[in-house]
């Protein structure tokens, strides 16, 4: 009996250890926020595949510059295009975006990093001057120089995010995989045959995950004003594909005349990027041991915990 009631506790033990960054994370207010942002920008995303209000490129003349009301809730632009139908249509352009831009800077930082922190002094050198030299270019510059070969679109986004970020989550993730490397787990398992790649995986890149999420959660939020601000420039989306950047292009000169039109993509944009910084940080607060505890009374925060001597009797 005794032996089922531990199994079963530890069995509960493990799937709260499994499942307990999840739950901090929802317990934070904005990761609950972040998380909403996120989810009704997919949903939108989803959903208009299948259906949205009114066609996003049907042009009405009769029903241009209409009051948000019904059935257009948000109302139309100078073409008679409902505006709800632009952002849950522009919704797609921004999440492939932010996903490719997040899995480019993904691999470029991992792998500068890794480079610059496991191998030979004179390669780690090489890298991290080469870093520092790419990190001078702004991620607009990049886009420019890539969209004067290859002509704007979204690809020419994805990359630019995607090669600027790489080079910063390499320059940040470096030093901490160098002290991870250090760690005495870190040499046990070195001792105990693992090569550097396996001790990457198994050991370096979950001790500096909290960092690497942070950083990555600002390339995919950057990745979304970099979209609205190129395609904005004539860089990014063409003409041709729902954007929440050329929306806000194609509005903006009517400000001073339909000034609540330009809000609403304006405001969308604003949001979604809060949304994304804010579920970064809360990520690195649910998933950081460090930080994590700090409301547990038996697990207390590193920094304070306290060496008392002890009585000796």
């Amino acid at each position: 009996m005794s032996s089922s009631t531990g199994s079963e506790a530890g069995s509960g033990s493990r799937t709260g250890g499994r499942f307990g960054w999840l739950r901090r994370l929802w317990s934070l207010s904005t990761g609950r926020f972040g998380l909403i942002v996120v989810a009704v920008v997919i949903a939108a995303a989803i959903v208009s595949l299948l259906w949205t209000p009114f066609d996003p490129r049907q042009v009405n003349i009769a029903n241009r510059w209409a009051a948000p009301g019904w059935p257009n809730v948000l109302g139309t632009d100078g073409s008679g295009r409902d505006i709800l139908s632009l952002l849950m249509a522009g919704a797609r352009t921004t999440i492939v975006v932010a996903v490719g831009a997040g899995v480019i800077a993904t691999v470029i930082g991992i792998s500068l990093a890794a480079l610059g922190a496991l191998t030979v002094r004179w390669v780690r050198e090489s890298v991290a001057v080469l870093v520092d030299i790419l990190i001078a270019f702004p991620v607009l510059i990049i886009a420019m120089m890539i969209s004067s070969i290859w002509g704007g679109s979204l690809w020419v986004v994805i990359w630019a995010v995607g090669i600027g970020f790489g080079v910063n989550i390499a320059r940040v993730t470096r030093p901490e995989l160098r002290r991870v490397l250090q760690s005495d787990f870190v040499l046990a398992g070195r001792a105990s045959g693992l090569t550097a790649a396996q001790n990457l995986w198994r050991h370096l890149l979950p001790n500096v995950a909290p960092v690497f999420i942070v950083q990555l959660s600002w390339a995919m939020a950057i990745a979304v004003l970099a979209e609205a601000g190129l395609s904005y420039l004539g860089f990014g989306a063409p003409p041709t594909d729902p954007s929440w950047g050329l929306l806000l292009k194609d509005l903006q000169q009517f400000l001073t005349v339909h000034p609540l039109s330009v809000v609403w993509p304006g405001l969308t944009i604003t949001v979604t990027v809060l949304g994304l910084n804010l579920l970064g940080d809360a990520l690195r607060e649910a998933t950081d041991p460090t930080l994590s505890r700090g409301s547990d009374p038996l697990h207390p925060p590193r920094g304070s915990i306290r060496h008392v001597p002890g009585v000796v009797s």
